[in-house]
């Protein structure tokens, strides 16, 4: 199945990468807004995040402006075999460069279930289904082992995925080890779903 998402992959960040710096950077700013405004809403006190790179969806400014209000954030740290430890973030200068072009925070690490700890989980996708929740990722795995994690310690954290307002996709094809996230915050509308789908 996995092969019937690479073509797809590939087109979503090919659209991805054809956006204008001034079109990226808009967008950060409109998704932290709504971003920050869910997480508000969820009274979340710890926020998993991440940091975002090349043509993803930006969160600097929403990494800030998590932080400005007291919230803490985790974020992720790349493990040899792909899986994801955790640090606090610190401030942008508490993140140095890592493999794969990652930016990483430099703090104490917390281990791989630290993100159990989280309230509202911010995931990286590049696309969602809008009648099912269920995110396609990159392919690299990661993400799948948080979800797994997560479900297996009983959290109770909202899942969220951050697209642009175009990578709300149906049909989407998925294998049995996806799972439904909770919402899609986009620049332009934040989704949520219940069990059999979108709700608002």
């Amino acid at each position: 199945m996995d092969n019937d998402k690479k073509p797809l992959r590939s087109r979503l960040l090919a659209a991805r990468a054809a956006m204008s710096p001034v079109e990226r950077d808009a967008a950060a700013d409109t998704l932290a807004a709504r971003a920050l405004a869910f997480a508000a809403e969820t009274q979340a006190a710890t926020v998993a995040c991440y940091v975002s790179m090349g043509s993803e969806p930006g969160t600097r400014p929403l990494l800030d402006a998590l932080r400005a209000r007291g919230v803490r954030v985790l974020l992720p740290v790349l493990l040899p075999d792909n899986d994801l430890d955790w640090a606090v973030y610190q401030g942008a200068e508490g993140l140095a460069p890592a493999r794969l072009g990652l930016l990483e925070p430099t703090g104490p690490r917390l281990g791989v279930g630290a993100v159990a700890a989280a309230d509202l989980v911010l995931l990286p996708g590049l696309a969602v289904d809008p009648a099912t929740g269920l995110r396609l990722g990159r392919g690299g795995g990661s993400y799948d082992r948080v979800l797994a994690r997560l479900a297996s310690a009983g959290s109770a954290a909202r899942l969220v995925t951050l697209l642009f307002d175009a990578e709300l996709l149906p049909g989407l094809p998925t294998e049995a080890h996806d799972r439904p996230v909770d919402a899609v915050v986009t620049p332009a509308r934040t989704v949520v779903f219940d069990v059999g789908g979108r709700t608002a």
